[in-house]
């Protein structure tokens, strides 16, 4: 089992990033089939092979997964994705 754990400063008011990772949950669950269920400030995502979840607390998000012996060999490939989302979504802050 490998993990993937980044976190990002950013400079999203707490409404915007609750929404913008709900677009990230909508993405994921349409893409591959993740289930997400939000727990507080907590979005956890889950399907066969990978386990996870993002979570907001004031100005950092943090994205932690937990990929399976099936996915461990693209975990370069899906911590490039993870971050470019965040790039995308979360600007960085000032």
């Amino acid at each position: 089992m490998s993990q993937i754990d980044i976190t990002r400063r950013h400079a999203l008011s707490p409404e915007r990033t609750r929404e913008v990772i709900e677009h990230i949950a909508d993405s994921l669950q349409r893409k591959f089939d993740v289930i997400p269920r939000w727990d507080g400030d907590t979005l956890h995502f889950a399907r066969s092979g990978v386990d996870g979840f993002i979570a907001t607390q004031g100005n950092e998000v943090r994205v932690h997964a937990r990929l399976g012996m099936l996915l461990t060999p693209l975990k370069p490939m899906v911590e490039a994705e993870i971050r470019s989302k965040l790039d995308e979504y979360f600007p960085a802050a000032g």
